[in-house]
């Protein structure tokens, strides 16, 4: 059975609950909530399109640390295979502060360092039915062995906006381009503009709002986000992205792919974690 192969990022995320994010000014809030659990943008894509039946590789640097030894057992007791991790000394931590509405800052508690040595990508590549590259340099690192393998490249630059240039490497090698709205003045004109440079599919993530697509020959699609009582927000767009990704791979049109993405996205929106499966595994 043909995999999955999944690159870029995993972390150990602390979340805190505010009614509002802090302002820039001294004072004292008291939190809605707070917990740790499995986060980076990889980890939920791998979790999403395990829980759809996909097999995945996943390759990301985790640390030898606490922290490394938490994301471990956290994708083990999913599913999740560990033996295309790249294993440093520092794992990547964040503190994300969250509103019931869904805003979030990050702060980047640690980042892990490169390894003297890392396996070549190609081997990873070699069965897979397509290749999901994240923003990271493990991503950026795998570009030219996903281009040479001559497999589908699907690319998430979250919330870009149109202007940072590590993203562009990511967007030339990408045959599908999945991302946020938040940034965007106009994400139709962006998604034409990726399907006129060569992208065969262009989706832009609305939250409430849906999504919308262009696909090779100019169409627009949209699609409705699935009404659900929200628990957290985080991994989303990962699932999303993963149901789109999977209904692809198994012969849908776009607007069913869409559908599809938009039912993932959902689920993933009723957990506190990333993904409900570590409902069970992270308590």
């Amino acid at each position: 059975m043909s995999c999955i192969a999944v690159v870029g990022a995993v972390s150990w995320n602390t979340l805190v609950l505010l009614d509002d994010l802090p302002a820039p000014t001294p004072h004292m809030q008291f939190a809605r909530g707070d917990w740790q659990t499995l986060g980076g943008t990889s980890a939920g894509k791998a979790l999403a399109l395990a829980a759809l039946g996909r097999r995945v590789r996943l390759r990301a640097r985790v640390g030898s640390d606490a922290a490394g030894a938490r994301i471990r057992a956290a994708l083990d007791g999913a599913g999740i295979g560990l033996e295309d991790l790249v294993v440093t000394g520092t794992s990547e931590r964040h503190l994300n502060l969250m509103t019931p509405r869904g805003e979030r800052v990050s702060l980047y508690l640690s980042t892990p360092e490169a390894p003297p040595t890392v396996a070549d990508p190609v081997e990873l590549f070699s069965d897979a039915a397509a290749i999901v590259l994240d923003l990271s340099d493990e991503g950026l690192a795998a570009i030219p062995a996903a281009r040479a393998s001559g497999r589908p490249i699907w690319v998430d630059p979250h919330d870009w906006d149109g202007v940072q240039d590590f993203h562009r490497p990511f967007l030339d090698a990408a045959h599908a381009v999945l991302c946020s709205a938040d940034r965007l003045d106009d994400p139709a004109a962006f998604l034409r503009s990726c399907v006129a440079g060569g992208v065969a599919l262009a989706v832009c993530t609305r939250g409430a709002e849906g999504a919308i697509a262009v696909d090779a020959s100019g169409e627009l699609h949209a699609v409705p986000a699935v009404p659900v009582d929200v628990v957290d927000t985080n991994g989303a767009g990962d699932a999303f992205f993963a149901g789109v990704l999977n209904a692809t791979l198994g012969g849908a049109a776009v607007q069913a792919a869409l559908t599809a993405g938009a039912r993932s996205a959902a689920a993933a929106l009723r957990s506190r974690h990333l993904h409900p499966l570590l409902d069970d595994v992270l308590v």
